[in-house]
């Protein structure tokens, strides 16, 4: 089995485990939902038929067991308890980690589950665990009335391999081996297909089967089988005989007529059919002649059977053509080719418009260009973009777990999952909201009695949203518990020497504390939090994704915690400026306007760096200064009026140029913690442009003013 097979298994069966664990969490709160049964059972079977065929033997037979319990609960013979939950969701677990073990640990991790195992089985009711294992064929089964008749089902099975079948990893007759142990088979290969030898590709499969399969295991049973084939393969099942309808198998009534099944063997041609029929009159024309009905109403059921085939066969071709499966490694080196020719593009335009000497035809070649190539990146853009629910479900599991774990009742709500990121940002999402949501279920919620104490119910919440806001998504982190203490966290910022004792701090300040390193104001600690290790991760996490985090906290009502985050971190809408030679980009989406500062004003404000506008006065950066750009500047510089944390900021610069669209390039790890600056861009003259941290160039100067008073 190549890497590559093996690499695409591992891929879908982690999509599977997330979907199974999702799927026993709604089960929890709705047992009797055969639906949710019905889709764990399908992801129990993949994971063991897929596993089987590539190699993972023990994940195979380890699944197994797991599925025979739940095949007990989708045919009403136990229930989906609160027990079964919670070993399936360890079953969950291991299934996991056998996965990602080597096949050295194997022998190990088999040994691990039987204990696991024997506890799944002995939820199984003792009456069911006294049965008799089903038989392929039982010859006979006793009625309501006693008497003993044959329950048995003839199915018609069409199944036409995909023609890529093979390059998936999966064999075909091992498909039809499952089938023979279902019943009596009867297996005819149809090789008309293959072609001469010349035009074969040895490596597609041209071959399909008609099966005829006598069994009493259901449809469901044979529809298991086809599961992790469906996508790619076409399967039709048809009842061809039931021996005795009134036993309780899955039935369908027998509608195929006699001249399609003689076309499906290749008896007579569909040309032969259509004369044969064509020579007598059609079934509603027999019906109108007799009497029993106008002609007006089979106008309409023709019309009604037309409308319905030609939905269905138009809903089949999207849902074959709506998706295709591509490696992520593939759409970033995308990324970076939309990247270099978004830079290419802007050399384009300005040698239009300063070497075209007047030549229309060379400027709207450079516009079309600019027009496909913006066209093209938010084509790209949108391709990398996720919806940030594939994380929010994973959370599901870790307030079960943990909320069990400490006693406490909580229930998590979620909303916005269907609310877009860049894939990038999510997959490093996930650590930080981890950890936010554990400081919320271990400090925030109180336990049952204290809220009933306290006047709340006994069962805290967490409420898990995200929304857009502009050119960003804002992610909160909502618990109805004790909220922070202000006056613990100064105390505890007053012995560490973080504060002086007789300063002034606002409440956001003083929450702001809670983000250094070795930070906690908790009295003991506990296996889940306490040390003081973690949220300056996530604030350096956070960070990194060129994003903020905001503390909102009432004692005894709540914490709300907002992570504003950008939608992309490849490309950006900038905003050009300029000092000297040297240019720097502001993200578009935090400037709010531009004003000019002349000579004069900078002499009014005697020094103070305040700007009036439109009677608002705002503070302002020369960035000249802060760069120790020494060239004199203008008579008249800009100021870049930006909003940081809902307060306008402004930055005073040579030139404002105008908007630019940034590709964001790494400063590489010399540079890498440069303050201020979050990353550089090429132009369109091959100059480089810095990239502006705008809320940390905020920070760092109120830091160095609080310090110099």
């Amino acid at each position: 089995m190549s890497d590559r097979h093996r690499s695409v298994f591992l891929e879908e069966a982690n999509e599977r485990l997330e979907e199974l664990e999702a799927s026993l969490l709604e089960l929890e709160e709705s047992p009797a939902d055969g639906e949710l049964i019905g889709r764990i059972f399908r992801a129990l079977h993949t994971i063991k038929g897929s596993g089987a065929m590539f190699g993972f033997e023990r994940v195979s037979k380890f699944t197994h067991e797991i599925e025979t319990v739940f095949d007990l609960v989708r045919n009403n013979r136990m229930s989906a308890s609160r027990e079964l939950i919670n070993l399936a969701l360890q079953a969950r677990d291991r299934i996991k980690t056998m996965l990602a073990a080597s096949d050295e640990a194997g022998p190990e991790l088999e040994r691990a589950n039987v204990p696991l195992i024997e506890s799944l089985k002995k939820l199984i009711p003792a009456d069911v665990r006294k049965e008799p294992p089903a038989g392929p064929l039982p010859s006979a089964v006793e009625t309501k009335a006693g008497e003993r008749r044959e329950a048995i089902a003839t199915y018609r099975i069409a199944f036409g391999a995909g023609r890529n079948i093979f390059k998936t990893g999966i064999d075909p007759i091992r498909l039809l081996d499952e089938l023979r142990g279902l019943g009596e088979c009867t297996v005819v290969a149809l090789t008309e297909p293959v072609p001469f030898l010349e035009d074969l590709d040895p490596e597609d499969c041209y071959l399909s089967w008609n099966v005829l399969l006598t069994t009493n295991r259901g449809l469901n049973a044979i529809k298991d089988v086809f599961l992790f084939v469906e996508d790619c393969s076409k399967v039709k099942i048809d009842v061809a005989d039931v021996i005795d309808p009134s036993q309780n198998v899955d039935f369908q009534p027998y509608t195929k007529r006699i001249g399609d099944i003689l076309v499906e063997r290749g008896d007579v041609s569909p040309e032969v059919v259509r004369q044969g029929l064509s020579a007598q009159k059609r079934f509603g024309e027999i019906l109108v002649g007799m009497g029993a009905i106008g002609p007006d109403k089979v106008t309409a059921a023709l019309a009604e059977q037309e409308h319905v085939r030609d939905v269905r066969e138009k809903r089949h071709k999207e849902e074959s053509v709506m998706t295709v499966r591509v490696p992520a490694e593939k759409l970033d080196r995308l990324v970076d080719l939309v990247g270099e020719l978004v830079t290419v593009q802007a050399r384009l335009s300005q040698a239009a418009s300063t070497h075209g000497n007047g030549s229309t035809d060379f400027l709207a070649i450079s516009e079309e260009v600019e027009r496909l190539t913006a066209e093209l990146r938010d084509i790209t853009m949108s391709i990398r973009m996720m919806p940030i629910g594939t994380t929010f479900s994973r959370f599901k599991r870790l307030v079960r777990d943990l909320s069990g774990e400490l006693g406490k009742q909580i229930e998590l709500t979620t909303a916005g999952a269907e609310t877009e990121l860049d894939k990038t940002v999510i997959e490093r999402l996930g650590d930080p909201l981890v950890h936010l949501i554990r400081n919320s279920i271990d400090h925030g919620i109180e336990t049952p009695a204290v809220r009933e104490a306290a006047g709340k119910p006994r069962q805290g919440s967490i409420l898990l949203s995200a929304v857009h806001a502009g050119a960003n998504v804002l992610i909160q982190i909502t618990d109805d518990g004790g909220g922070i203490d202000s006056d613990a966290v100064r105390i505890k910022a007053i012995e560490r020497g973080l504060i002086a004792a007789d300063a002034h701090l606002s409440e956001q300040e003083l929450f702001g504390l809670i983000l250094t390193p070795g930070f906690t104001t908790a009295t003991k600690v506990s296996s889940v939090s306490g040390r003081g290790v973690g949220m300056d991760v996530v604030k350096k996490t956070i960070e990194s994704l060129r994003g903020t985090l905001d503390i909102t906290s009432r004692k005894g009502t709540g914490t709300t915690i907002t992570l504003k985050l950008p939608l992309t971190l490849a490309i950006i809408d900038g905003f050009l400026t300029r000092i000297g030679s040297e240019h720097f980009i502001f993200p578009l989406s935090v400037v709010e306007e531009c004003v000019e500062l002349s000579r004069d004003d900078r002499e009014r404000s005697r020094g103070r760096h305040l700007a009036h506008v439109r009677g608002q006065i705002v503070p302002y950066l020369r960035l000249r200064e802060r760069f120790a750009i020494g060239c004199e500047a203008p008579s008249i510089e800009q100021i870049v009026i930006t909003r940081v944390n809902d307060r306008r900021v402004g930055f005073v610069v040579d030139l404002v140029i105008g908007g630019h669209q940034t590709v964001i390039k790494n400063l590489g790890r010399y540079y890498h913690g440069v303050k201020g600056i979050s990353g550089a861009t090429i132009l369109g003259d091959g100059t480089v442009a810095l990239i502006l941290d705008v809320p940390r160039l905020v920070r760092s100067a109120e830091f160095e003013e609080t310090n110099a008073r």
